[in-house]
């Protein structure tokens, strides 16, 4: 599915979002919240905390201290009305770049920055030299605007930072460059991983030439093969983490057949391991081959393993069993506005992606599992408590990943799942899962990036699953079940209350939930009353996983409950009045 173009309305629907969770931020901190969770930290509250605020910032709008990175970002920020509207002041541009030359050196210099700020920003600034110069820390600045800034007043910048260029650098993002940084973080490709110098395979007997560059005139990709040893793409890793992989269809996937086949090869004949493997392909915003000081490297910029991770992972997992293993490095630069009329770069991103990964089979979830739907939900489930996994990889990994901890897994497959029981006709969830991700299902079972419609349909599908254990024919019935609860559930449970209250009852298996399990026990026994008076005699009856793979059998069944051989009525009427009831109490408190 290609995403729409992004504008600046989208830019504040996001913003709109970080207001509800803090109101007293104004509009300028707002967006600088937004964009170092987009482009620095993972951490929300980091990048929250981060904010100087009020007068006397003195050209800063925020100061966080990477200690991992051992990098101070310094970020002024101007939120204007319109994208690429106002140019940016000279001076303004030029003041801020000047704080490379009073934090990196001369003393005086930095006394005269200090006067007139604010005790906050004073403080920060002087642990920032602190760091810079004592314990040998890098600064990063990064100016940022929505709208505009000339070409000579970011060559101007650049030359005022360049004097400390091998302790400072300085960046500059205008309002085009915001929305495609939005872009990025709406792909959950957010922060990106800045750079990485990717060392070209040499000594140990082998002899490389160079990387094999390639350019399209036509589209401006370039790309470039090489080899890297195995020690080279574990440090990669090492050094980007997961982050790495974030345009990747999947996770980790752990003991794969495939995955403890390389390990085999790592470890008892590393010298085959370039002649077995795939290789792993990178794209990247900008590639460049630098050489100098016994250095020769690829320096890529926004770069991201798109095909690899397996193999990125297991050369990091063998750690120096690795040594002496090589392997085959594709760099696709590719340009964010392709020139040859093409849906542009999300669409080859995916193309790629689902043309290079076929050594571990892709199935239809994988290739959405970066839809933009999907990160959105992933988002929004978090701020339930939820550990929305939309991508396949081991549980493991998903919870590091994760970085918190959460009260609740849920996979995007059983969402799949339970929204088509309860929405479509039942047999569609029986004939598999991978069915519902094809692009003639995807937008009806994903049609929303609300929690709250999806919670109440999954918390249902789950009831109906635990009531099905120990009784094997349920297993079969229990999306035909699911679906017609679900006809009597939804008008309770339609409202934001009744859907939250409907859900924190199931979370706790309150007295509520145990009143709807009544109902779901009840519904089974009419279901398998239902499939024995119709699946036929002797050797022509149908068995039960069959039966309940027929289309239409929810109308079927609808037929029979209202008929004269439905017992279970009158039970049913009883359970779920009293369920109603107590659902509603909760409701109303």
């Amino acid at each position: 599915m290609k995403p729409r173009e992004l504008t600046e309305q989208d830019l504040r629907r996001e913003l709109q979002e970080w207001r509800e969770r803090y109101p007293r931020l104004k509009d300028d901190e707002l967006f600088l919240a937004w964009f170092l969770r987009a482009f620095v930290t993972e951490n929300e509250q980091e990048a929250v905390e981060s904010l100087t605020g009020g007068s006397g910032d003195k050209d800063a709008d925020s100061v966080l201290f990477d200690d991992r990175a051992r990098i101070v970002y310094i970020v002024q920020g101007k939120y204007r009305r319109d994208v690429w509207g106002k140019t940016e002041s000279r001076n303004d541009v030029k003041s801020f770049a000047e704080l490379a030359l009073d934090l990196c050196g001369e003393e005086d210099f930095f006394k005269t920055r200090l006067k007139g700020t604010s005790p906050n920003v004073r403080q920060k600034f002087q642990e920032a030299r602190r760091r810079i110069t004592g314990q040998k820390w890098r600064l990063q600045l990064y100016y940022v605007t929505i709208g505009r800034v000339s070409s000579s007043v970011r060559d101007q910048a650049a030359s005022i930072v360049r004097r400390y260029s091998d302790v400072a650098s300085v960046d500059i993002f205008d309002g085009h460059q915001v929305l495609l940084m939005l872009a990025d973080y709406l792909d959950g490709v957010a922060p990106p991983v800045p750079s990485l110098d990717l060392p070209l395979e040499t000594g140990d007997g082998v002899q490389c030439s160079g990387p094999l560059f390639r350019k399209d005139g036509k589209t401006g990709i370039e790309a470039w093969v090489f080899s890297m040893n195995a020690t080279s793409v574990a440090d990669m890793f090492e050094r980007a983490g997961v982050r790495l992989f974030a345009r990747n269809v999947r996770g980790f996937l752990g003991k794969t057949e495939i995955n403890e086949g390389m390990q085999n090869t790592i470890e008892e004949e590393p010298w085959h391991f370039w002649y077995y493997n795939n290789g792993i392909t990178i794209i990247c915003d900008h590639a460049e081959r630098k050489q100098g000081g016994g250095r020769d490297v690829m320096a890529l910029t926004n770069p991201q393993v798109i095909n690899g991770q397996q193999t990125t992972r297991m050369l990091h997992a063998c750690g120096r069993d690795g040594k002496g293993a090589s392997v085959l490095v594709r760099v696709i630069q590719v340009p964010r506005e392709l020139g040859d009329g093409s849906d542009g770069f999300e669409t080859l991103v995916s193309n790629i992606v689902q043309a290079t990964n076929w050594q571990n089979e892709i199935s239809p979830s994988d290739l959405m599992s970066n839809d933009r739907r999907q990160i959105e939900l992933e988002r929004q489930f978090r701020k339930l408590g939820y550990l929305y996994i939309r991508k396949r990889q081991t549980k493991g990994e998903a919870r590091r990943a994760a970085a918190a901890a959460y009260s609740f897994m849920v996979k995007k497959e059983e969402i799949a799942q339970a929204v088509a029981a309860c929405d479509f006709d039942p047999s569609l969830v029986r004939k598999g899962k991978e069915n519902l991700f094809e692009e003639r299902w995807y937008s009806q079972v994903f049609p929303s990036g609300d929690p709250n419609y999806y919670m109440p349909r999954y918390w249902l599908a789950r009831a109906a699953s635990y009531a099905a254990r120990g009784y094997p024919e349920r297993a079969y019935a229990k999306w035909m079940v699911t679906h017609f609860i679900w006809q009597r559930l939804r008008p309770l449970v339609v409202s934001k209350a009744g859907a939250t209250v409907f859900r924190q009852q199931n979370e706790v298996w309150s007295d509520t939930y145990w009143a709807m399990d009544r109902t779901l026990h009840i519904a089974f026994r009419a279901v398998l009353r239902f499939y024995r008076a119709k699946r036929g005699k002797g050797a022509k009856a149908i068995d039960v996983s069959t039966f309940f793979q027929r289309t239409k059998l929810d109308a079927e069944f609808a037929r029979f409950w209202d008929g004269g051989r439905n017992i279970f009525r009158g039970q049913f009427r009883k359970a779920w009045t009293r369920f109603e009831r107590a659902l509603k109490e909760e409701v109303h408190k």
